[in-house]
């Protein structure tokens, strides 16, 4: 897979699926920007080699999803791959979700990805090329208990995905939905009551999926290079479960 030549911004870069997803497009040949308010995180990633350049923010926010576009096409001369990885969890159920949980969450998982297509898909439609892949999840199909806000936001990711890739097959831009299951990164520890144990990280794999153990982050990021590289040129729309076999049992 070869990027060479190619510009790619990655939000949610400075960790987890989003960081290796950069490390890998950069090993790739890409020059790859990541997003995130986690700059300290960003920076790291960029001077292991993952990025030519960071944009210290939060995507909730569209006049910040702007000015990202702007800058990147400014310096590098435009965008040709949107990796939307940044999202947030918290698991609860609706009875104990606040209004300000359930803003946050629609905020990053959903707002962010519709404000940073929306500053990219102008761009996109008049080079007549493009590739977005947005973050989903198993959990925006089958749902699961005790996360209920971001089983919605997932939700709405993929959907969302599905009617920007009809509004824009005619226009060269492919855009399509990662659906991880467990992934051995951070947001898989966070938000719980105390640190996960690494027993009890293995004993959850070995309980509940087929493959019996948590994806890592690599494996995903392997995945979202193929789906934006010329080899899955005849993709768009699709949802591409990613799950060691957890959702075809």
């Amino acid at each position: 897979m070869d990027f060479a030549g190619k510009v790619a911004i990655a939000t949610g870069g400075a960790s987890g699926m989003g960081a290796a997803t950069a490390r890998e497009l950069s090993r790739c040949g890409a020059t790859v920007v990541i997003v995130d308010r986690d700059g300290a995180g960003a920076q790291s990633v960029a001077d292991g080699g993952g990025a030519a350049a960071i944009h210290v923010g939060d995507v909730s926010q569209s006049n910040f999803c702007n000015e990202v576009v702007e800058a990147v096409i400014a310096r590098f001369g435009g965008i040709d791959v949107l990796i939307n990885a940044a999202g947030v969890i918290k698991r609860t159920d609706v009875i104990h979700t606040s209004d300000e949980a359930w803003r946050q969450i629609f905020g990053v998982n959903v707002d962010g990805i519709f404000f940073m297509c929306r500053a990219v898909l102008p761009h996109m439609v008049a080079q007549r090329s493009g590739v977005v892949i947005n973050f989903g999840s198993i959990w925006g199909d089958i749902g699961a208990a005790g996360v209920a806000a971001y089983c919605a936001t997932k939700g709405a990711v993929h959907n969302l995905t599905r009617a920007m890739a009809l509004d824009h097959a005619r226009d060269g831009i492919r855009i399509l939905a990662v659906c991880p299951g467990e992934v051995d990164t951070p947001m898989l520890a966070s938000e719980r009551s105390a640190p996960p144990t690494r027993a009890f990280l293995d004993d959850l794999a070995d309980r509940t999926i087929p493959l019996g153990r948590l994806a890592q982050p690599e494996e995903i990021a392997q995945v979202v290079a193929f789906l934006a590289s010329p080899g899955a040129s005849y993709m768009t729309g699709s949802m591409v479960t990613v799950d060691g076999a957890y959702t075809a049992r």
